[in-house]
């Protein structure tokens, strides 16, 4: 699709983007102002309390980024009125009922005026609360449908959701919808709403006991992946997002429905600009932690295609989606946007370009100091001596109490310390297991 085609389209568009502060969302949103200044509108929702603060996190959080850098410089002085003019902060929430748009005169002009709905919004923690995932990624996209659906003008709704709804498939991953109550372990039922009615029961009773807020989220937390599990989902976040994906294809009706599903999103590949990224995401946060020299070892299948999408390739996939399914009726399209089939990268390659990447360009620490890394070490397989800690750290409760009872305050403290790394590294290892040893493409 050419690029005239596409700036053709956008060209006096009204376009509602949720979760615009995201990462994704706000190279999305730089791409259609670049690409198309006279877009007529974007809404821009916003967790916020009121248009003042959605209108401060649009300045510090999205435009007062470097992304925007290009646009700036080629506007000028321009840069602030086609903001202004174009650009319309909106404070809201997806997890609530008409987005939590209070303002009734916003939100009339919303559904008069909005042609293109783009739902980015999503918790992508995959131990996240239960509770809060499902509000979001689950019943949230259900609520960005409703919204849409009430648009006089509407042409289609863009969902983006992520490749690993599949779980841990294996070989070639088709491009296609779940049905309703469809679970990814065959002999289990799956009903969305006696799930937020169980999710609902478990956090009153948490509460009902009184107990301290870090201990409610735990346990909200572990609830979610004990769920996540029983259907055959490796975590919280990838079970909440394809029962998003359930409702929206059940429920959406004669809307035009695009689903878009990325793999692993890294920074930008060319626009603006080579090398964008915000915060550490996925693979980024092992790769820092072995530039500072914090890390030897990775647990992972050295022959495994690690797949890994430019976050601009990402946000182009959806633009030329949105233009070429806008506006047909009864479409419901999937596409899944990743590298692993044409340009494949493997752990091995990885542990390659960051060990000679760190050794040409050294990390320097807050002290001013040049650390110094190793070679990363890729296991295939869990080493001896971790696998005998995992297994003390499981003995029968009984037995650490008498061993607890016989050692000294020293050791019960030094064990203390001891037991809650080892149960971090185990349940690190139990959540990126299925992304470190992942056998699709």
């Amino acid at each position: 699709m050419e690029l005239e085609n596409i700036a053709e389209f956008l060209e006096d568009r009204t376009i509602l983007v949720t979760g615009a502060a995201g990462f994704l969302a706000k190279i999305f949103i730089e791409k259609i102002l670049r690409t198309q200044p006279n877009v007529k509108k974007l809404y821009l929702l916003l967790r916020a309390k009121d248009t003042k603060s959605a209108t401060k996190r649009l300045q510090t959080e999205i435009m007062g980024k470097e992304l925007f850098r290009v646009l700036r410089d080629r506007c000028d002085s321009s840069f602030n009125p086609l903001i202004s003019s174009k650009v319309t902060a909106v404070a809201g929430d997806i997890s609530s009922e008409n987005l939590g748009v209070v303002d009734m005169n916003l939100r009339e002009e919303m559904w008069r005026e909005t042609e293109i709905v783009v739902n980015v919004a999503a918790t992508t923690d995959f131990y996240d609360r239960y509770d809060v995932a499902l509000g979001i990624n689950t019943f949230g996209a259900l609520n960005v449908m409703n919204f849409a659906k009430k648009c006089e003008k509407i042409k289609m709704l863009l969902h983006v959701s992520t490749a690993y709804v599949c779980g841990e498939g294996v070989g070639l991953l088709q491009e296609k919808p779940f049905y309703m109550g469809e679970t990814l372990k065959k002999a289990s039922n799956l009903d969305i709403f006696e799930e937020k009615k169980v999710m609902e029961e478990k956090l009153d009773q948490l509460q009902k006991q009184n107990l301290k807020d870090e201990t409610v989220s735990s346990a909200m937390k572990d609830f979610g992946l004990k769920r996540a599990k029983m259907y055959g989902w490796p975590n919280t976040y990838v079970f909440t997002k394809a029962m998003g994906e359930m409702l929206l294809g059940h429920f959406r009706g004669d809307l035009s429905l695009v689903i878009i599903r990325p793999t692993m999103i890294t920074s930008t590949y060319k626009e603006p600009f080579p090398g964008w990224i915000e915060g550490l995401r996925t693979i980024d946060s092992v790769i820092a932690s072995y530039g500072k020299g914090k890390l030897g070892c990775f647990l992972a299948n050295p022959k495994s295609v690690l797949d890994l999408i430019p976050a601009d390739m990402v946000s182009n996939a959806m633009i030329v989606a949105m233009v070429a399914h806008s506006n047909q009726p009864l479409d419901l399209i999937i596409y899944q946007v990743g590298s692993s089939l044409r340009n494949p990268v493997t752990f091995s390659n990885v542990r390659e370009f960051t060990t000679r990447y760190f050794f040409e360009n050294p990390w320097t620490n807050r002290n001013g100091e040049t650390v110094k890394v190793g070679k990363v070490t890729v296991l295939s397989t869990m080493p001896n001596y971790l696998m005998y800690m995992t297994v003390w750290f499981l003995l029968p409760l009984k037995v650490l109490h008498l061993v607890n009872t016989i050692c000294c305050q020293y050791f019960r403290e030094v064990y203390t310390r001891l037991d809650q790394k080892i149960k971090l590294v185990m349940r690190l290892v139990g959540l990126y297991k299925p992304y470190a040893f992942f056998k699709g493409m």
